[in-house]
């Protein structure tokens, strides 16, 4: 971004400001998502090695998704292929990947859990600490901006030729609104069923990522790109899926207990 360095030296040692960015967002999540796993009632015993393989795993599926869909560069210039201090790092990709392991491990550790009930206490957190990721990571990227616009908001963004649309403060905004909403249904809503909190942040996660990906980054031709909306939209529907099933079994457990016959003594 103009005026702010996309990387500093320490010594020796040279620090990007993207990687740091997204260090700190992924710090205060995890005590976040330990805060409300804890206040679910969960062991925490094993969280810390949980947070660490969703971290790596995630890690290592956006870099995939991100060569996968940019292989014709790619392929010629496999020393870049780490160099994920200069972007490229697709949010999909990530989840693709995570996504299996967070449920392989949800499973092994907390075993007699809802898997449900566990990710109701968790999503939240996971959208709180993306809404900072976004605008502490990929807003001091190379080429971190959307497309060009000459509009008052747009901003300078290094590697890429005049004022571009901020789209990760955008999206830092709308994780942000997203997760004050989950905490304001958790909160009014208190005995909404399980499994709804999790349904409602895929919904509108999936929507948004998909909208911002064909209108604000301006790349609607590019594979990539198109991946990109294809699998906000089957986010989206997934969790609508998962709000039937959670609202159907919910109603069910409702009527066995109404017919439940009564006992005398």
């Amino acid at each position: 971004m103009s005026g702010v360095p996309t990387s500093f030296h320490v010594g020796p040692l040279i620090f990007h400001t993207y990687g740091f960015g997204l260090a700190i967002a992924a710090y205060v999540c995890y005590l976040y998502s330990r805060h409300r796993l804890a206040r679910a009632g969960f062991n925490l015993e094993p969280f810390f090695h949980y947070a660490v393989a969703l971290v790596v795993s995630g890690l290592v599926g956006a870099r995939l998704a991100n060569i996968a869909t940019n292989w014709s560069y790619y392929s010629g210039h496999p020393g870049r292929w780490i160099a994920v201090w200069q972007g490229g790092l697709a949010s999909f990709g990530g989840i693709a990947l995570a996504l299996p392991v967070a449920v392989i491990l949800q499973r092994r550790w907390w075993p007699g859990s809802s898997l449900a009930h566990f990710t109701d206490a968790l999503i939240p957190a996971l959208v709180a600490g993306w809404a900072l990721g976004r605008v502490l990571g990929p807003q001091f990227m190379v080429n971190g901006g959307g497309h060009l616009t000459h509009q008052w908001f747009g901003i300078h963004y290094a590697g890429q030729s005049g004022k571009r649309v901020p789209v990760p403060l955008i999206q830092g905004g709308e994780d942000g609104l997203l997760w004050g909403l989950l905490v304001l249904i958790e909160r009014r809503w208190k005995a909404i069923f399980v499994g709804a909190l999790s349904a409602i942040g895929m919904v509108i996660w999936g929507l948004v990522r998909a909208y911002d990906e064909h209108w604000l980054l301006g790349e609607q031709s590019h594979s990539g790109s198109v991946g990109v909306q294809v699998a906000g939209l089957v986010l989206a529907f997934s969790g609508l899926v998962l709000f039937v099933h959670q609202w159907c079994v919910q109603r069910a457990n409702l009527k066995d207990q109404n017919l439940e016959p009564s006992t005398t003594t």
